[in-house]
């Protein structure tokens, strides 16, 4: 065992008997992390129903022993226990296993057929299903469902609690599908938790926003820094990292006049919380901290992601060009990484989860704008003041028209799912902005309703038959329509996609510098060309296509690796026990990863 973790490479028949040899025939089993790093890690090299068919071979081969077909038995058992979820989502593999089960009890080998029980695998279905999962007993505490009132530690902890359990939906293949692949595609449910990233900062953005003054907008601000705040003592940086996104936007951080009613100590708050997730030094600020948390700790799951493609980019699945012996040097990087990935999944954060808060964060988090729309309302919060103009009046924020919502990261869903969701947050909303409890929200409540759907629409577009009221009819109706339209996209003659730079980028329209932690810009797929978000609509320059191939700008293995998570520092990351060739790290260091989601 030791000798085959100590070579670079092995032939994967070696791993597979390293495995059968590391159990004795009672099933004890002598090196644990050896076997479960070559289960985990073997769709890297061979197909699981190709292993389990290997597996079958060996214990049929006339010269195995009785001692030995024990043994391939409890690695079959160790494989069903540890990764059941292989089993339920591939009814091939569970088809093959249950085969050689049938065999072991028709050659009368009971005790080694009651080693394999498929039967005890439980269903993976929920885990499939795209949509926020929230507690079905609903807590009997008196609270603020304002989110402009509540309390910064309880918004962190739901916050948390959400993209928790959505973070828990994240199984091995998702991981293994996104690096093989490196994009999101036929992944909904790693798709949905980067939406939920997004959605997070875009949410804060116009709850900043959706305020008429600068002290008001100042606030609100203030609020989401003491919210960050409650996160980082959470440990839960991946929602820190989606708060200082969006209070680092430049939708937000324009807002001069808002800017000024933030006090000194606040601002060095917000400063140092910048400082701790930037991507300087490959985001050693956050490694380093993050690796001194202990109990419950969310990671920066872009900033992992990125490790683990970085790692696969860079070195070689094979040690040779005939195939035949796996890169063990790779497979442990990679495992180290994915394995800490799963052990966050079994450690909970101990958060009191109230139902009400939930259902109405799920639904206010759904609520999508465009970056160009957002940045347009910065303009009509606090217009430009050029140096020999007067500014004019800034118009009415508002939209008038619940048209104009679209998505930019949205994920296929159900509608069935959306409209249980919607009918779960109207309920709730009923549940404590009825004050009466005669079943219709007015007017006065329905002002309170705003401050949790920032630019909701006018309270006459909701209320349809104009009786003065909104039933829960008319309300859901209205968000389930608001839903239909979120994946309207606008069209442009450039086939534009946003992405993430890791090399010093200018915009193409004004020639200011595109900067930002994650989704920096717009790039043109077919010309190629760059720009800011807000400058995109502005662009003049007629799209040509490129003459050159795109294989002659990027290397292969980086063509159409998207994710909308945070960048890699220019270099590499600096994995514990990494070994990458120089030649290597600067074909990462060219790389342009595109966001088409």
């Amino acid at each position: 065992m030791e000798s085959i973790l100590s070579d670079q490479s092995a032939a994967v028949d070696d791993l597979v008997e390293a495995s059968i040899q590391a159990f004795d025939e009672r099933g004890t089993l002598k090196d644990a992390s050896m076997v479960r790093m070559f289960i985990m890690m073997h769709p890297w090299y061979i197909p699981s129903i190709n292993l389990a068919k290997k597996l079958v071979l060996k214990y049929q081969e006339e010269s195995c022993t009785a001692e030995r077909r024990t043994r391939i038995c409890h690695l079959v058992k160790y494989w069903i226990s540890e990764f059941p979820a292989e089993f339920n989502l591939s009814p091939e593999l569970a088809e093959e296993i249950k085969d050689f089960k049938d065999l072991l009890t028709t050659e009368g080998n009971a005790s080694q057929s009651q080693l394999i029980d498929l039967d005890s695998v439980p269903s993976y279905k929920w885990k499939r299903q795209v949509t926020q999962r929230v507690p079905s007993v609903s807590k009997k505490r008196k609270m603020s469902l304002l989110f402009d009132h509540l309390d910064s530690c309880e918004l962190a902890e739901h916050l948390t609690y959400l993209e928790y359990k959505s973070f828990c939906k994240i199984l091995f293949q998702d991981y293994h599908s996104f690096v093989m692949h490196g994009c999101t595609v036929d992944n909904p449910i790693l798709e949905r938790f980067i939406t939920l990233f997004n959605s997070v900062s875009q949410w804060i953005q116009l709850m900043v926003l959706s305020k008429p003054t600068a002290p008001q907008r100042a606030a609100v601000i203030s609020h989401f820094i003491r919210v960050a705040q409650k996160l980082l003592q959470l440990q839960n940086f991946n929602t820190l990292m989606a708060v200082v996104g969006g209070l680092s936007n430049s939708s937000i951080s324009r807002l001069k006049d808002t800017q000024t009613h933030i006090s000194a100590e606040t601002n060095k708050v917000f400063n140092n919380l910048i400082e701790l997730v930037t991507s300087c030094g490959n985001y050693s600020q956050y490694r380093k901290r993050f690796s001194e948390c202990s109990g419950f700790r969310f990671p920066i799951l872009g900033v992992h992601l990125k490790d683990l493609i970085a790692v696969h980019v860079a070195l070689q699945d094979w040690a040779d060009k005939e195939k035949t012996r796996v890169n063990l040097t790779k497979t442990q990087q990679l495992y180290a990484i994915l394995q800490e990935l799963a052990r966050i999944q079994t450690t909970p954060p101990h958060i009191d989860a109230n139902t009400d808060l939930l259902n109405l964060l799920t639904v206010s988090l759904d609520q999508y704008h465009t970056e160009e729309e957002i940045y347009q309302m910065s303009l009509q919060r606090e217009p430009r003041k050029p140096a020999n103009s007067s500014p004019a009046p800034a118009p009415d924020p508002k939209p008038t028209m619940i048209d104009e919502w679209s998505v930019s990261v949205k994920p296929s869903t159900d509608p069935t799912i959306i409209k249980k969701h919607i009918e779960k947050m109207v309920e709730s909303v009923f549940k404590n902005f009825d004050s009466d409890g005669d079943g219709h929200i007015s007017r006065d409540e329905f002002e309170a309703i705003r401050n949790n759907f920032p630019y909701l629409s006018k309270f006459g577009e909701l209320d349809k038959n104009q009786d003065g009221k909104i039933s829960r009819e008319e309300m859901i109706d209205y968000f389930m329509k608001a839903s239909s339209l979120l994946n309207c996209k606008m069209g442009f003659i450039h086939t534009f996609t946003e992405s993430t730079y890791v090399k010093p980028t200018f915009c193409e329209h004004c020639a200011g510098f595109i900067w930002g932690f994650y989704k920096q810009g717009y790039k043109c797929k077919a010309c190629g060309v760059n720009c800011h978000k807000a400058c995109r609509s502005r662009l003049a320059v007629e799209c040509r296509k490129r003459t050159k191939s795109i294989s002659h700008e990027t290397p292969p293995a980086l063509q159409a690796r998207s994710y909308s998570f945070p960048p890699p520092a220019n270099t590499p990351p600096s994995l514990q026990h990494s070994v990458i060739a120089e030649e290597d790290l600067e074909t990462l260091e060219e790389g342009v990863f595109d966001v088409h989601l």
